[in-house]
């Protein structure tokens, strides 16, 4: 077996494993901290932009939403990474962004969120 496939298989097994401690119901709770802010109906947004199908989309860029120029011009997608560092320190991470909120210290919830984001409607 190659380097490739191994490593493949390997990501396939982790990804398979982290979605089976998937918790939703623990990052629906999580998710009520940010529901002062963020939806997630598609294009309704509040103080924050709609979170529906964020996973996967380009950071700054949810259609009708005025980001900040840092937001705007970060040039990552969201995935599970860049949604928990984000998240663990918004304005550490993103300096400019004019996301009001402290973050998320526990890796868990981060995790659980993420977890929630993409069940949910929001994901996809």
């Amino acid at each position: 077996m190659n380097a490739k496939v191994a490593a493949a298989i390997s990501f396939t097994f982790l990804a398979s494993a982290a979605w089976a401690d998937c918790d939703p119901e623990a990052g629906r709770k999580v998710f009520n901290k940010c529901s002062a802010c963020h939806t997630l109906e598609p294009g309704v947004h509040l103080m924050g932009p709609s979170l529906h199908g964020v996973f996967g989309r380009q950071a700054g860029t949810a259609d009708g939403f005025s980001y900040s120029e840092a937001m705007a011009e970060a040039g990552f997608a969201w995935d599970d990474g860049t949604m928990s560092a984000f998240l663990e320190n918004p304005m550490q991470y993103l300096p400019g962004t004019t996301m009001p909120f402290a973050g998320l210290r526990k890796v868990a919830q981060r995790q659980a969120l993420n977890c929630y984001l993409k069940g949910s409607a929001a994901g996809q």
